[in-house]
């Protein structure tokens, strides 16, 4: 009876709107939350980089690392949770014929939860009682107050989790024999991966909090840094799923072109659910205590991630180049510049995709052994953080709000926006390269990361940094701008924009192209490949850490 009567509340409302408005305004307000906290964390990270280089020095009451945990928390786990919930959302009510009445209850539960937790969260950072960094390694011991923040951050995520699932499988019981849509299938891929890949940590932050309290004198050091990096190591992989369901079903449509293979999307999404969990102790390469048959089988499992990303780039560049030579490209390359450049739809997420080409790279070195002996504790691993989150995966953020906010707002995006967004894309774009740039060659040099200005008594060494840290900083201010200015076109394209209709892109496929089967459905097989995949990974190390652990260790505070 609710699905008959949100049907025919849906069908009133789509005939006149094209959009249902109170999903829209689910989404939009997870996208008004998503874009407030990009630019209180921009702040952020430029009076990092200010300070980093000797440029600035901050008051008493503040110190660069509630600055380095603010920025953190606040950038890779609530913008990124906050926009791929919006934009999830969007794509399962545009696909699957709108949320569940119940769906949207628990995605509104999911906001309050998540919206609480940060509160929480960022209130004993602000009181300097949480300056543990994104990571929260122990021994270093947060106030109580902000594990049990992290705990309902978590919970919101798992609430908007469920309502995902439900209205994926409503949909399958009312299809039968159909595939589901591809926006959706992503979707799944997505939210299967933050819930099974948060339990870790989750698991983690349940431990610390009797710690933290007192209650228990001691915890397992191992245990709980490999339980955050099974989470830590999802999480990037759960970003790129994100931007990858753009460039696979939207992008397509924007450019005038077909996606190139259903089937081999599909198989992208699942590959990446299976092998994903497995390989967060290429982050704990420098770890004592694991033995080298474990560091070795989980640099494995994180190389094998690459499979499904050549997928991806020979999926994408065919797409490319099939739709410019459909718009009369000639040539070797003719087709390349046969593509919508001032289009910032298409340029955002292009500039985003050739960006995850180095970004690759670099995650290959970071994953070796051996070359990671040399650049783990330095700033190379924050610039390869910052080319593949900052631009692969955030610069494809904003290429997507510049159809999804006006869909959702049933405006339209009119060439002075457009414009204006290509301006943003350029100015992040050099902002990022100025910055990771610096960061990687900086890094070689030795200068290390989660340190604040110093040059170590003027050392030779240490003042040969600085130049590049200057450019870091100088970076760093080109993203600030970028950050204001993408901030502004995203509330003016919500609130200020002509009315209109907009479109959401959903590409098609080509028409000669098999009927996607069915067993790609299967989702109950993918995950337990998946869970066993990661016992195979994580059990017997756990277990060692456990019965041969060291003694653990009780809560440190060096601030």
């Amino acid at each position: 009876m609710e699905a008959l009567a949100y049907e025919s509340f849906r069908e009133k409302a789509t005939k006149k709107l094209g959009v249902n408005p109170l999903d829209a305004k689910l989404s939009k307000s997870y996208l008004s939350v998503a874009f407030i906290v990009l630019l209180i964390g921009g702040v952020l990270g430029l009076i990092q980089g200010l300070e980093r280089a000797g440029l600035l020095q901050l008051p008493s009451w503040l110190n660069y690392y509630q600055v380095l945990t603010a920025h953190g928390i606040l950038l890779i786990l609530v913008f990124t949770a906050t926009f791929t919930i919006g934009y999830m959302y969007a794509a399962l009510s545009h696909t699957l014929g709108g949320l569940l009445p119940s769906v949207r209850k628990l995605a509104w539960t999911g906001f309050g939860l998540m919206l609480f937790g940060v509160v929480l969260v960022v209130y004993t950072v602000v009181m300097n009682e949480a300056s543990v960094m994104y990571t929260f390694y122990p021994p270093l011991a947060a106030s109580p107050i902000f594990y049990i923040g992290l705990v309902f951050v978590v919970l919101g995520i798992w609430a908007c989790c469920f309502g995902a699932f439900i209205n994926y499988n409503n949909w399958r019981k009312n299809h039968r024999g159909q595939v589901t849509p591809l926006y959706a299938f992503f979707a799944m891929g997505v939210f299967v991966l933050w819930f099974f890949g948060s339990i870790g940590v989750t698991v983690e932050v349940l431990t610390l909090i009797p710690w933290s309290l007192g209650w228990k004198e001691t915890v397992n050091i191992m245990v709980a840094r490999t339980l955050f990096w099974s989470f830590g190591h999802t999480l990037v992989n759960i970003w790129y799923l994100v931007a990858t369901s753009a460039w696979y079903v939207a992008l397509p449509k924007i450019i005038g072109g077909n996606v190139f293979n259903d089937k081999l999307a599909r198989l992208v999404v699942v590959l990446l659910v299976i092998l994903n969990i497995p390989g967060g102790f290429h982050h704990q390469i420098i770890d004592p205590g694991i033995s080298e048959s474990v560091k070795f089988l989980h640099v494995f499992m994180s190389t094998s991630i690459a499979f499904p990303s050549l997928m991806t780039a020979f999926a994408m560049f065919a797409m490319l180049e099939r739709a410019g030579r459909k718009h009369g490209g000639k040539g070797l390359l003719g087709w390349f510049t046969k593509l919508p450049w001032g289009d910032v739809r298409f340029l955002a997420p292009m500039i985003a995709m050739i960006a995850f080409i180095p970004g690759g790279a670099g995650g290959i070195i970071n994953t070796s052994n051996q070359m990671n002996q040399v650049v783990h504790n330095t700033l190379w691993v924050v610039g390869h953080f910052h080319i593949t989150v900052g631009v692969t995966v955030v610069l494809t953020f904003f290429g997507i709000t510049y159809w999804l906010v006006p869909y959702l707002s049933r405006r339209k995006l009119t060439p002075q926006m457009n414009r204006l967004g290509v301006i943003q894309t350029i100015v992040w774009t050099v902002g990022m390269l100025l910055m990771s740039g610096s960061q990687h060659l900086v890094g070689l040099l030795g200068d290390p990361r989660r340190t604040s200005f110093t040059t170590y008594g003027d050392h030779p060494t240490a003042l040969s940094w600085v130049p590049y840290e200057y450019v870091m900083a100088l970076g760093g201010t080109l993203l600030m701008l970028g950050v204001i200015i993408q901030v502004y076109a995203v509330f003016n394209m919500m609130f200020l924009a002509p009315k209109g209709e907009s479109e959401f892109p959903v590409g098609e496929v080509e028409a000669s192209e098999s009927p996607t089967p069915l067993w790609t459905e299967r989702w109950s097989i993918w995950i337990i490949l998946m869970l066993m995949v990661v016992a195979m990974a994580y059990v017997v190390p756990i277990v060692d850490f456990i019965v041969n652990g060291p003694p653990g260790s009780p809560p440190i505070k060096t601030w």
